[in-house]
This record gives C-alpha cells, structure tokens and sequence, in this order.
C-alpha cells in the first residue's frame, strides 16, 4: 500500500488514539483529519478538540459530532426489531457502533479529499474487521491503516515512551496499568482486560458503571408504559420521544433498578475466546417490552421464522457485516413482520429484572372468546381437535406400525 497523504482518523482524545496521530504524522508524513463522534458515551468530548489541537491539527479538520439520534434510529431500533442476541445473551451494543462510525469516516474522507482512514483497533479483536468491513464496503478504494498492526509499540511502556518523546500529555493514572479497557455508548458500556480476564473470577463490583448492584435497587417496583409503532419504540409513559431520548431514558430506569447486566465468554470472530462485563440497561428493558407487543401483535408463524433468523442477523452485525446484502435481505424480512408490532407495554422494574405484566394494542390477535375457559359462545367447535389430531398424527402412526412390524 502506498503511502496516504490524507488521513481520517477516529479519535477518542485518549492516550492511544492521540498516539496514533502522533505516529501517523511521523510514520507517514501525512495530513490527520480526527473525527470523534458522540454516541452517549457519557464523556465531555471538548477535551478531544483541544488535544488534537495541541498535537498540531487544524481546526478545520477536526470533527466533533452529535450523532446519537441516528445511531440510535438508523442502527439500533433496526436491530432491536429483530430481538438480536449475540450467542443468545449479548445485546451486541459495541458491534453495532461500528458501521455507523466507519459510514462518518468514510463520508468524511470524501468530503476532505483524504485517500485513508485509520482506526485505533487492535490485532487482536472483533472491532478491527467490524471498522474495515464497513468502510470496504462503502468505498472499494479507500485505504484503511490499522497501526496496532503495523507498529512496534508492543507494550505499555513502549507506548508512554513514544508519548513522552513526543510531548503528548499522559493522564497521571495512564502510568500504571489500567484495571480495564471500556467502551461505551448510548446503548452499553464494555469492560474487559486485566482484572477481568480470569473467567474464573468474579468482577469486581468497580467494574460496573452504570447499574447499580441488583441487591441495592429500590425495594420497590416501578412499572413503566414503553408505546411502539412498527416494532419501535415512540413513547414512556404515554409521552412521545425521539430514539435517543428514549435509550437515555431507559437506561436511567435500567440503571437505578440494576438491571442489564451481564458476566460473558463469547466467541470472537478472530477465533480467540473472551470474557467481557456488559451494562445495557435501558436495552434490555426495551427488548423485554419489544417481545412482549410482538407477543399479541404477531401470527404465530412470522415470529417462529423470525426467531429463527436472529441468531444468524445477530453473526452478522457482531461479525461486521452490517452493509452486507445478506444483513439488508434479513432487515427486510424484519421489518416487514412488524408491520403490525404497535400498542403498549407495561413492564416492571425490580431488583435486576424486567418483566413484561401487561400488554395492549388495537393490532391485538389475542382473542379472549376464543381461548376462555367459560362458555365461548360458539366461536370455538371442540369437536374440530379430534380430525386435526388424527391427521397430524397419521404419519407417527405409520412410523410407529413399522417399527412394531420390522422388531417381530
């Protein structure tokens, strides 16, 4: 690959992505573009501005950007749609991050007339393919530089000495080693390495930012009404919200009532196994509430076939292939079986746990005349089981008599 002369680089402010623009200015001799992008990750990112300004970028290529609402419209409703659960447990709030920050990078790249972008993943993980997935498949031709692969910067000390030697400020506790990696948005906080790489261990409750422990909650439930159109959701307790208000909502519930939790070993794409600490308290409570309208608002065999897509819609986004035609045929499978996905939910909080207790919508297949255990009136004939149970039951039959013929 040729050198670039214009880089777009995703930059946090942190220590290593400021050491990437350093090295990317010294290794190549190239223009940086930085882009840091609100998410909800809950951090003041004028910081960031001001590092990059001392480390020599000009403020016109520095981009600082609000884009929580359409993450969380364009990005996580479409997944929540879909009920997705990484490996059955895993909301998946790092992966679907990524496809949107890479969509900026590579939109910024034209707009600035630079040739690369440049991310501050490691070798070692999902997020590295789920940058480079993206943006390959939004410009053929870009160049995507992924320094932890190319440097020889192999340990911590090596990386404060580069910063040392060139004058890049080191937060005091960035000298020792870190107790653990995060990444966080709008959605979740991740935390892995160090003190949690013994799967054997149990977290230290430190570890947990944003819920409380389940044991400190209130001692009394809360109930919440979550109102959805077409599988999202638009309101909290009868008030209408944008997307992002929403999520930043439920996560207060979520967070106050210890809920969304999660202790994971997962399977990462590259082959390794890991062990991550998940917060996504206002997601998990939106999954709850999405499952319980579904529950009323969809035929019996659009959801059984959605289900069994999820599991496969879930690699996909977790393995980086959010542009992909196979995630944007499944999306469309999707999102048509929510056509009807509109009503209420009333869901409980309460020590760690959200549970769905009531559930209303005037798109409602749940007929009470036809499943009550008092007189139906006729809308159901009893009488009709007995040839539907016959003829289901014909083929066992058949099976059967074989089997007792062939053991004689």
């Amino acid at each position: 690959m040729s050198a670039p002369k214009k880089v777009v680089l995703a930059y946090s402010g942190g220590l290593d992505t400021s050491i990437i623009l350093k090295w990317l200015q010294t290794e190549y001799g190239c223009e940086v573009v930085t882009f840091t992008a609100d998410l909800g990750q809950g951090e003041e990112l004028e910081p960031a501005r001001q590092k990059a300004e001392l480390l020599g970028i000009k403020p016109e290529n520095i981009y600082i950007e609000d884009i929580r609402e359409e993450f969380v419209r364009d990005f996580v409703f479409p997944m929540f749609r879909a009920n997705a659960q990484y490996e059955g447990l895993y909301l998946l709030g790092t992966s679907i991050a990524r496809p949107l920050i890479s969509k900026r990078l590579v939109e910024i790249a034209e707009a600035t007339g630079a040739d690369a972008v440049a991310h501050g993943a490691t070798g070692k993980g999902n997020d590295q393919v789920r940058f480079e997935l993206a943006a390959y498949a939004l410009n053929p031709d870009i160049k995507v530089i992924a320094p932890w692969r190319e440097w020889d910067l192999t340990s911590r000390t090596k990386l404060l000495e580069f910063a040392e030697a060139n004058q890049i400020p080191i937060a005091k506790d960035k000298r020792g080693e870190a107790p653990f990696s995060v990444d966080a948005n709008l959605l979740h906080t991740s935390s892995e390495g160090k003190v949690l790489e013994d799967p054997a261990d149990q977290a230290p409750d430190y570890v947990y930012q944003r819920t409380v422990h389940p044991e400190d909650a209130p001692n009394e439930p809360e109930f919440i009404e979550i109102g959805f159109e077409k599988g999202d959701a638009v309101s909290i307790n009868g008030e209408a919200m944008s997307p992002a208000t929403i999520l930043t909502k439920l996560n207060e519930y979520g967070g106050k009532h210890g809920i969304g939790r999660l202790d994971l070993v997962e399977g990462r794409f590259v082959g390794m196994k890991s062990r991550g600490i998940y917060e996504t308290p206002g997601g998990t409570i939106l999954l709850e509430a999405h499952r319980g309208i579904e529950s009323i608002t969809m035929d019996r065999g659009a959801m059984h076939l959605k289900d069994q897509l999820m599991p496969q819609y879930a690699e996909l986004i977790y393995n980086g292939f959010w542009y992909s035609p196979e995630r944007e045929m499944l999306q469309a499978a999707i999102d048509k079986s929510q056509d009807h996905v509109t009503g209420t939910v009333r869901v409980k909080l309460y020590k760690g746990l959200a549970s769905t207790v009531g559930r209303w919508s005037d798109h409602s297949l749940y007929s009470e005349e036809h499943v009550t255990f008092e007189d139906d009136a006729g809308a159901y004939d009893q009488k009709d089981a007995a040839g539907f149970i016959q003829l289901n039951a014909l083929r066992l039959k058949l099976l059967a008599a074989r089997d007792k013929r062939l053991a004689k």
